[in-house]
Parts: structure tokens; sequence; C-alpha cells
């Protein structure tokens, strides 16, 4: 999706925006109800994306690139949280609210920073290389720490209980990680080079998306954590995992996408930012998201002998930002660890 495309959806959902008056309450209500669910789908294909086995062959500096480009932002994410708390958010938990805004400003979009690098043609440059291993290594990180904020987050503030929610998902992980690829490398070879999957194994596919989601959020961290670990479990050897992304990312990228975008602007009063603080807390926000990621890429790429122009490069396409910072704080809002007012902000 165009960041024209993205615009207009969030001045259309907006509640200010150029259509307010003809989205009803009741349809706004629809809106939220239909694309409640499908972040699992884009999720499930971001996780598609990702390959387990290029993680392990990430080299040293692209790790030095993913730690600092994450550290460094999520570290002043939690300083500009404490300025947060004194102002606008006095009301939240202290330590998820510190987390969920550390994690919104530091995670790198992965899916569009893999659509640049393609719509430019850079995939197999050096570069490109290099910022898809990092950006890999830093959205992994960066959906740990998620789910860490989640477990801390909720009505039940006991930390007997948000360990509990941790060590589950932990568990969740490892029996997926025993019992899921077997039977997709299954699927895979019944899958031939050239002909068509059949239906049979993209509907079996989705069901354990489904079937993913529901564990995860009955064990209390999100139903998006499902379908992101059985999208990084599907094999990338074959036809079977690109005819999966052929046959969803049309209706997700054309259909629901737009959706939760105008879903999410019916949650954002522009007109209501007002005054100098306001204004200030939103040029400390953009500034906090945009800076820390930039200039610490910037510096760990020139540490580890990359040119200037490269490194420069590097710095700015590991600040994609995108629809995964959306879904990261609507998740902090619905799990109130995210007031209104830093919502909109």
């Amino acid at each position: 999706m165009s960041g024209r495309s993205f615009t207009w959806a969030i001045c259309i959902g907006s509640k200010q925006g150029i259509f307010a008056g003809s989205i009803p309450n009741q349809e706004s209500y629809s809106v939220r109800y239909s694309c409640k669910h499908w972040p699992h789908l884009f999720l499930f294909l971001a996780g598609l994306e990702l390959d387990p086995k290029s993680l392990g062959r990430t080299g040293k500096k692209a790790l030095a690139i993913a730690t600092v480009g994450i550290g460094l932002p999520f570290a002043m994410g939690i300083g500009t949280s404490f300025i947060l708390r004194l102002t606008i958010s006095k009301d939240v938990n202290g330590t998820a609210f510190l987390v969920f805004m550390g994690v919104a400003l530091s995670i790198t979009a992965f899916p569009v920073l893999a659509r640049i690098l393609a719509e430019l043609k850079l995939l197999t440059t050096n570069v490109g290389r290099m910022a898809m291993s990092a950006a890999a290594v830093n959205d992994v990180a960066a959906w740990i720490l998620l789910a860490l904020a989640i477990s801390l987050s909720g009505s039940n503030t006991s930390p007997i209980i948000s360990f509990w929610v941790f060590l589950s998902g932990c568990i969740f992980v490892i029996c997926s990680i025993l019992i899921v690829p077997p039977i997709f490398k299954w699927m895979t070879k019944r899958c031939r080079e050239g002909e068509p999957v059949e239906e049979m194994y993209v509907w079996a596919t989705l069901a354990a998306v489904l079937a993913a989601g529901f564990v995860t959020d009955a064990i209390g961290i999100h139903a998006i954590f499902g379908a992101f670990v059985i999208g990084i479990l599907v094999p990338k050897e074959g036809s079977f995992a690109g005819a999966l992304v052929e046959k969803i990312e049309d209706l997700v990228s054309g259909l629901f996408l737009p959706l939760y975008f105008v879903s999410s602007g019916l949650k954002i009063n522009v007109v209501a930012i007002q005054g100098l603080q306001s204004w200030g807390l939103l040029v400390l926000v953009i500034f906090t998201a945009c800076f820390g990621k930039i200039f610490g890429t910037f510096v760990v790429s020139l540490l580890c002998k990359i040119p200037p122009r490269e490194s420069l490069v590097m710095a700015f396409l590991m600040n994609s930002k995108g629809l995964v910072e959306l879904i990261v704080l609507n998740i902090g809002k619905d799990r109130k660890a995210i007031n209104y007012s830093c919502y909109r902000s």
C-alpha cells in the first residue's frame, strides 16, 4: 500500500476527516469488527517472508546493526515514555507502558522494508542483503519484547501471572517448532514445481494459523503471535510458501489493509491535538522514533567500515515504518497499556 493510499485511508477514518460525517457509529463498529482479526493474516505473511536459516547466517556487521538499531531507539523510547507518563499517561500500567512505547518506537517494519528494496531492485545488493538480515533480527527481538509487554499488561498485574503467561508462550513456541515443520515439509513435498497447490493444503494452513492464534490468545499473549510463528515455520524451499503468498496477499493488501487504516483513523481525533504541550509531545515522539534508529544505524555502520553513503542508505532503510507499528499501538490501546491521549500522539 502506497503512502498516498495510507494517508487517504487515515483521513477517511479520522473523526474529523474528509468523510467524518458520512460514517455513522454503527458502520464504524462494522469496520472495526470486520478487520479485528485480519492482522493475523498480515503477520502470517510477514512470517512467511522471514527465513529462520538466514538468521543463522547473519554476519557480525548485520548483527551489530540490528543490536544498536533496536537498542538505542528502545532506550530513547523508554526515556520518552517517562515524559509521557508525567504529562498525558498518568493512569496507565507503568512497566507495560514503557515496554510498549519502546517497541513501537524501535521496531523496523520488515514487510515494508522488503517491498521497498524489491521496488528499488536493491534486494540482491550488499546493502539490501545486510538491511534484510538486520531487520529480520530486529523484528524477532521486537516481537519477543512485545510478548513480554503484553504479558505484563492486562487487568491482572501479578508478576506470577505475567511470568506464567510468558512461560506458556515459550512452551507454545517450542511445541510449534517440534510439531509444525514436519507437517509443512510433507505438504511441500506433495506440491511439485510448476503445478498449482491443492486448495486442501491452503485451507489446512489457514486453519493452523487460526488454531495457533486461538492458543496464543487463550494463553494471554495475543492471537497475532501464533500466526507469526506459523508463518516463520513454513518451509521456504519449494513452491508452497510462494503459493500461499499469492493466494493471500492480494486479499490482505487490497481489502483488509485499507480497512485497518480506516479503523485506526476512527480512533483518532486530529483536531484534539491543541496547545503547545500536545504539539511538543507529538514532535518529541516523531523525533525519538526517527533519530534513534537513523543515528544509531549510521554510526554503527561507519564503525563496521561501511562507506558513508551506504551507511546513510542503511540508516534510512532501517527506519522503515508502517503497519507493524500501528498494530503494536492498537494492541497497547486494547490492552489499556496505552491511553487515548498517547495513542493519538
